[in-house]
């Protein structure tokens, strides 16, 4: 029995001996070929596995008013990453219901991540609300390769106030965008507007690295080294701006239920001080994640909100051009200070021209007053036969018509100011004539500039003849502490006189005091001139004008101002100037009957 036993004892020794043996040589297989065979394959993926670099995404740039008031902010944010390498495929349909996004769109956004890097972290999804990231917290044991970062969405503290196309918005890179420059990655936003995207290199910053020891899962287990090799972002350059925060909620009150804009700069340095362009999008529905039927509708939307028409539209200058019209004669000696013509209401060139002007005496201070058509377009007949339209053209363009200012703002238009190749190509050779010159005279025919210009146009006048570049931006403060001003030079005109310019001057102030800028732009406090002007338009009410700038002897605003089917501008547009050189010069409104007057104010649609 003993025996039996014994034996017995013997042969479970044996059995157990050859499981440990052969659990030992499975073991020591799985290692070579873990090890030996399978080295190349495994060996970066155990790395990874240890040891993870990580990308810290730098702070963007700040953005500050000309008095140093902050405008665009950061505010942090969620994102989830993904490293595809570590992820199990098999945990979409749970990622995607803690995240709650359709299980196709997870999918995707993995894809795009797997063909982007299978062994470097990638955004999944930005802008996480805090009770989503818990979950994931909470379920992360169950979620291998995936992470999170605490970004920064664009925050502006202002309240009520937009500049949506000053400040412009961001996007994600696309595909092809972060193939293309190598210091971007996926998931990263880049300013697609606006300053953002003029000054995307300054105010993007540099990505930090970290490192970061993570376990089989892929689950962070803290800082290698307690940081010590890790390199920190370098934040993005601020940038200062020209703009006066609280001239630019005035003018975008004003400016509200309208269609135009409205371009306010300092006319002698070229600096924007207000930039509005109506209508507006909502900034803040474009900040961070975007909102799809938000941007669906802004992007359907007839009224175009997403266009910038103070930089980009192009329309009649009308009457407003008159000013650079007298200067432009007085240089060419076609007409003095006190030369006059006489109107008897209408012009008459091969067919009639009429004239809302009185008849009578007109030399060119009172033709500014009065906006007679009928003494600028005798002055324009007079030019082309006299010299060309091309000595029109290339007197015209010094003062930054038919071409871009140069302003730090994308999709600028150039406008169209019309020469003898222009007329050539549009209407054929040897087919125009006196009819198709005559027009420009006033503003009207060929001729087309957007606020921006006609604000350029004014504050070169206001500054004595001196060539500005309207900008947006003063100085870009670096992280290091450097800081870089940016001051264009402004260039004396060749061809303008101190006397041509102060009989122009004095003609823009009459329009004020007695003419038709007499109702709504003369302010008892500050001498200010300035022209009217209304630009036909086939498909509607016509287009309202105006141009000013003030004080008179030592201009500091200049401003133009255009209401797309407003009608006359002495009634749609002047006010809003008026405010605006008002508020700005006394820091206050005196005159609530005109702000009343504007805020009632209602565009003419092309139906009405």
């Amino acid at each position: 029995m003993a025996q039996r036993k014994k034996k017995r004892t013997q042969i479970s020794i044996r059995v157990l001996q050859a499981i440990i043996i052969l659990l030992g040589l499975v073991i020591l297989g799985r290692l070579f070929q873990l090890q030996i065979l399978d080295y190349k394959t495994y060996e970066p993926l155990s790395r990874q596995n240890a040891l993870r670099q990580q990308n810290v995404n730098p702070a963007r740039g700040l953005i500050y008013d000309r008095h140093g008031k902050l405008m665009v902010d950061n505010k942090p944010i969620y994102s989830i990453t993904i490293m595809p390498a570590s992820y199990d495929s098999t945990k979409t349909p749970l990622l995607a219901e803690l995240l709650n996004v359709p299980v196709k769109e997870v999918r995707n956004k993995i894809e795009e991540a797997r063909s982007y890097s299978r062994y470097r972290t990638s955004r999944l999804f930005t802008e996480i609300d805090f009770k989503t990231f818990s979950m994931i917290q909470e379920n992360i044991w169950q979620l291998p390769g995936i992470g999170h970062q605490i970004e920064s969405k664009r925050d502006y503290p202002i309240d009520s106030l937009q500049a949506s196309h000053v400040f412009g918005y961001l996007r994600e890179v696309s595909k092809e965008e972060y193939l293309q420059q190598k210091n971007y990655h996926l998931g990263d936003k880049i300013g697609k507007t606006g300053l953002e995207k003029t000054y995307e290199p300054q105010l993007k910053g540099e990505y930090g690295t970290e490192y970061v020891l993570v376990n089989a899962m892929g689950q962070n287990l803290g800082s290698y080294q307690d940081g010590a090799i890790d390199e920190a972002p370098v934040k993005g350059a601020d940038l200062r701006t020209t703009i006066d925060a609280d001239l630019q909620l005035l003018a975008e009150d004003l400016m509200d239920g309208k269609r135009g804009a409205v371009v306010a700069m300092n006319p002698q340095t070229g600096g924007i001080l207000s930039m509005v362009s109506a209508p507006q999008y909502d900034i803040r529905r474009l900040s961070g994640r975007i909102d799809g039927d938000y941007w669906k509708n802004i992007n359907t939307d007839p009224e175009n909100p997403l266009f910038n028409r103070a930089s980009s539209s192009k329309q009649p200058p009308g009457s407003t051009f008159k000013p650079l019209m007298g200067l432009m004669g007085l240089e060419m000696d076609l007409i003095t200070p006190r030369k006059t013509i006489y109107n008897p209401g209408y012009y008459s060139r091969g067919r009639r021209y009429n004239d809302l002007a009185d008849p009578g005496q007109y030399n060119i201070g009172k033709a500014l007053q009065e906006s007679s058509n009928t003494f600028f377009f005798w002055l324009m007949d007079k030019m082309v036969h006299t010299y060309s339209i091309d000595r029109w053209y290339e007197l015209a363009s010094t003062f930054g018509l038919g071409q871009p200012t140069g302003i730090d703002l994308p999709n600028e238009t150039a406008g169209i100011l019309p020469d003898s190749t222009y007329l050539n190509d549009v209407l054929g050779e040897g087919t125009w004539g006196i009819g198709d010159q005559l027009s420009l005279g006033i503003g009207q025919g060929f001729m087309a500039a957007s606020p921006l210009q006609m604000a350029t146009v004014a504050s070169q006048i206001a500054n004595g003849g001196y060539a500005v570049k309207p900008h947006l931006v003063h100085s870009i403060a670096q992280s290091n502490g450097t800081v870089n001003l940016v001051n264009p030079d402004t260039i004396k005109i060749s061809w303008i006189g101190q006397q041509e310019i102060e009989t122009v001057k004095a003609g823009m102030r009459r329009v004020v005091t007695t003419g038709s800028g007499r109702y709504y732009a003369d302010l008892d406090s500050v001498k200010v001139a300035g022209k009217t002007g209304t630009a036909q338009n086939p498909h509607g009410e016509d287009h309202g004008w105006f141009i000013c700038f003030a004080p008179l002897d030592n201009p500091q605003i200049a401003v133009a101002v255009l209401i797309e089917n407003g009608g006359y501008g002495s009634q749609s547009a002047s006010p809003i100037a008026s405010l605006l050189v008002e508020r700005y010069l006394t820091g206050k409104i005196d005159r609530p009957y005109v702000y009343e007057r504007v805020k009632e104010f209602k565009y003419q649609t092309e139906d009405s």
